[in-house]
């Protein structure tokens, strides 16, 4: 098999990373919700070693991840967990949830699964940041992410790039608070929720 690669990860990895290091720097242990390839896991893991990296998605993606952390042999990145919304959630309890351009992947009622379970999974005061590209009162923040949408969901009309305002209802309904909202390239934004505590 070979390993997964996805170009849209080495474009966004650094400026994900320059706010991570703020964010995560008195953080001890995250999980990261739908790492894909795991290209993410391995180059934040490596810049940030006081952090435990622990990577999660679907089984099919596990494979692929596996390859990039026995590579990368990071003493920071245990091995992935099976986790999908609709069933059983990862084991442990984070003092951080990182996840990148997963929401719009994903159908609604499964973004509503996410956000319901997150408490079960977060310490007092964890934080959960988000990357990945939203809307804001119903529009586009681009023609790009427009067309991206329509491509979305010409593949899966459950898909689609989500409102901010359904996602911070969602947000506020588990007990988690907005601290940032950081504008990314290509019309993209990384959000930080903290839990109360």
């Amino acid at each position: 098999m070979d390993k997964p690669f996805s170009p849209a990860c080495e474009r966004n990895r650094e400026p994900i990373l320059a706010l991570l290091r703020k964010r995560f720097a008195d953080r001890s242990c995250v999980l990261e919700v739908g790492s894909g390839t795991g290209q993410h896991a391995v180059h934040f893991a490596a810049a940030m070693p006081n952090l435990v990296w622990q990577t999660s998605d679907v089984s099919a993606h596990l494979p692929g991840i596996r390859q990039w952390l026995a590579e990368a042999r990071l003493p920071n990145t245990p091995p992935p967990q099976a986790f999908d919304v609709n069933g059983a959630w990862p084991a442990g309890r984070f003092d951080a949830v990182f996840s990148a351009n997963t929401l719009h992947i994903m159908a609604w009622h499964e973004v509503v699964l996410l956000f319901h379970g997150l408490p079960d999974v977060m310490r007092p005061g964890a934080l959960l940041t988000v990357y990945g590209p939203f809307n804001e009162g119903g529009q586009f923040s681009s023609a790009s992410n427009a067309a991206f949408d329509a491509a979305l969901r010409a593949d899966d009309p459950q898909r689609g790039i989500r409102d901010i305002e359904a996602v911070e209802a969602l947000a506020q309904a588990a007990g988690l608070w907005r601290i940032d909202d950081q504008p990314m390239p290509a019309n993209n934004r990384c959000i930080t929720w903290q839990a109360g505590g």
